[in-house]
């Protein structure tokens, strides 16, 4: 099994991330893929929500190698549910499988509740994406079954414009106990 590491951005992983965000297959779940200025964009802000903050949306290395991303972010739109902090990841298809997605998620949460003391963390996503909510249940997140809501950033008729709202606490216990540094850079 790889070593699974969250890390600050690097501009070696920008090349990689692009290919990542313009794979039909990796952004089925999403509007449309990214191009390469958007991709660029996601880095350098995350960076800054890192430097500034001490968390964000970190890189994922498998082994050293580039794998995507996983981490914390605050929602930029408006729902029922915000604000709030958010779990999220994209991970390459070369890594599917592999437990790659787990293991980083594994490192943000237990960094969100024990490092940050946060009391919950939320996820979501289209309804449509099973991998993303058999993920979610598997890290111990529990459906909010009043929670389901339309994108505000996805037109109603679209078929990713339905989705659902997952929440931990901390409390909820991770299946693993990672360990995570106030850099934000933890392995697993």
């Amino acid at each position: 099994m790889s070593i699974v590491t969250i890390r600050q951005w690097r501009d070696a992983d920008l090349e990689p991330f692009a290919a990542l965000n313009a794979d039909l297959e990796v952004m089925r779940y999403f509007p449309s893929p990214w191009t390469c200025e958007q991709s660029d964009a996601f880095v350098e802000r995350q960076r800054a929500f890192i430097d500034s903050r001490g968390w964000g949306l970190w890189a994922v290395d498998a082994d050293g190698v580039f794998a995507g991303f996983t981490g914390l972010s605050v929602p930029s739109f408006e729902a029922p549910f915000t604000p709030c902090v958010e779990i999220g990841w994209r991970i390459a298809r070369r890594f599917w499988g592999q437990s790659v997605a787990y293991r980083a998620a594994l490192l943000a949460l237990g960094y969100g509740f024990d490092g940050l003391k946060f009391a919950e963390i939320v996820s979501f996503t289209a309804a449509v994406n099973s991998r993303s909510i058999r993920l979610m249940e598997r890290l111990g997140f529990r459906r909010d079954l009043h929670g389901d809501f339309f994108h505000p950033r996805i037109d109603r008729g679209h078929e990713l414009s339905l989705h659902v709202l997952y929440r931990k606490k901390p409390n909820q216990s991770l299946e693993l106990t990672p360990t995570a540094t106030a850099a934000g850079v933890a392995q697993l």
